[in-house]
């Protein structure tokens, strides 16, 4: 069974529940996975999305913070949900599909603007969020699985603007890096879109402190898209829909990242 799936940090998507709708309609993936809700699950205009044909929704929602769903076409059932690093944040939901895939949308802390955990509790948390996921990788050993979200890490020199520029500031500084490298083997995950684009700079956030974000392209690629080993080799047809960072006035600051998996 054949489909795409996108992952999307929406920065509210009652707020933005117009550019969701867009994406649903222009490019269709079979799966959406969002992050950032900044809702319940109530409050998630499910009416909306399902008069779409996503007719499938699991969700873990929070007043005004963080906030995690996945939308779907295709059958799926809710398969639990994690509260990592002892934050109770909304931060994780899984959701099965009917061929036996189990998506897992993370929302990764993002860690603040100081990268030392002695000064900033935040950049703690982070870290302490990216041991657990690692942990649980190593004790649950994930098969059949795909990983997506906003990881707020952008590993790859390639991934960001300027590697050296950057190397001190938090979505790139070493440490976090290895703290993802341990999290990725740990459940032998594959980063589906370098596995399909291995070179060249690649972007899916650019911050709102750049109005002419486009021309400067100082962006990041903090969005992730995953796979277990087992499974890596059914990823194909990536992409990241740079276009929608300018969708309406007040768009998100992400950009949806793509990609089809023949399961």
């Amino acid at each position: 069974m054949p489909f795409t799936l996108a992952t999307w940090n929406i920065n509210s998507v009652r707020l933005r529940q117009g550019i969701v709708a867009q994406l649903m309609e222009e490019e269709a993936p079979d799966v959406l996975c969002l992050q950032e809700c900044k809702c319940l699950e109530e409050q998630i205009p499910f009416d909306v999305f399902q008069a779409l044909g996503y007719t499938h929704m699991v969700a873990r929602g929070q007043k005004m913070y963080n906030g995690v769903a996945i939308l779907s076409k295709i059958p799926m059932e809710q398969a639990g949900s994690f509260e990592f690093a002892g934050l109770d944040h909304a931060r994780h939901i899984a959701g099965r599909l009917e061929n036996g895939v189990t998506v897992h949308n993370f929302y990764v802390p993002a860690g603040g603007d100081v990268p030392d955990r002695e000064k900033n509790v935040k950049f703690g948390q982070k870290l302490d969020y990216l041991t657990d996921m690692r942990d649980w990788a190593r004790t649950e050993k994930p098969e059949k699985s795909i990983l997506v979200g906003d990881l707020n890490i952008a590993p790859r020199e390639d991934d960001v603007w300027s590697h050296k520029q950057l190397l001190k500031v938090v979505s790139h500084t070493p440490i976090e890096v290895e703290h993802m490298a341990e999290t990725q083997e740990a459940g032998k995950w594959v980063d589906i879109t370098r596995q399909d684009i291995p070179e060249g700079n690649l972007y899916s956030w650019w911050s709102y402190r750049s109005p002419n974000w486009a021309d400067a392209d100082k962006g990041r690629r903090l969005d992730h898209i995953w796979a277990t080993s087992d499974i890596s080799n059914a990823g194909h047809s990536s992409r990241i829909l740079r276009a929608a960072r300018g969708w309406s006035e007040k768009p998100s600051d992400h950009a949806p990242v793509f990609a089809t998996f023949d399961l």
